[in-house]
């Protein structure tokens, strides 16, 4: 595979980081220089997206622009080794046309955030790290990291909402910006617990030593019968 495509799903997520820390970096009082930069920024992911779709829709079907960083050994006498985590990468029928969505949604969120009088060199932060979680969530290959991807997308999403967001007015009662982003956020974390709990019980249920979605698709371990006591011996 050609360095470029073998490297270009860790770039659409990596970019939208790197963006922030630019912005970041970038002094409040220049308006025109924050919005510069976020405008670039997205146009750039929104080539790349682009790309990734149609290099997948013209090439062929199955798993494309696959790429794998190992991080993390899980000693133990797993059937693959202790490959443990990994940062595999790689997009499906599915997952193509929801990064090019994503990039067009970056930069068009960025176009219609210029009018954005308060704050906007920290809006610009947490959307660029909200939308890298989002990214990586279409990406990911390991059940590890697209959990942590799926994280890092609710504390900016709890925030861009809470501050830039907009109250509800109702004939009978009204619900602020505020309540509405506690109340998502609350909801999101209560699910995250439950979906923690249950990578960890696929991974030690599965002992392949791997969060390889692909892997622990393939392993043929997870029946109904064999789903249902494995969750009686977890609530014993």
């Amino acid at each position: 595979m050609p360095f470029f495509d073998q490297h270009i799903l860790l770039a659409i997520i990596a970019l939208p980081m790197v963006g922030a820390v630019v912005i970041m970096a970038t002094p409040s009082a220049r308006d025109g220089a924050i919005r510069g930069t976020a405008t670039a920024f997205g146009l750039v992911v929104l080539l790349l997206s682009f790309y990734v779709f149609t290099r997948y829709y013209f090439d062929g079907d199955g798993a494309r622009f696959d790429s794998t960083w190992r991080w993390l050994s899980i000693p133990g006498p797993w059937k693959f080794g202790d490959i443990g985590i990994s940062l595999t990468l790689g997009v499906d029928g599915v997952a193509a046309p929801m990064v090019l969505l994503t990039g067009i949604v970056m930069f068009t969120g960025v176009l219609v955030s210029w009018s954005i009088k308060s704050w906007n060199k920290d809006f610009f932060i947490l959307y660029f790290l909200l939308l890298a979680g989002v990214f990586g969530v279409f990406a990911s290959y390991d059940l590890f990291f697209f959990f942590f991807f799926y994280e890092l997308s609710v504390l900016p999403m709890y925030l861009l909402i809470g501050v830039w967001g907009s109250s509800s007015q109702f004939p009978k009662f009204s619900r602020t910006k505020e309540y509405s982003a506690m109340k998502l956020t609350l909801y999101l974390v209560a699910g995250s617990v439950l979906i923690w709990v249950a990578l960890m019980a696929i991974f030690v249920e599965a002992n392949l030593g791997t969060f390889d979605i692909r892997r622990l698709a393939g392993c043929g371990r997870f029946t109904h019968g064999r789903r249902t006591d494995m969750w009686r011996r977890r609530l014993r």
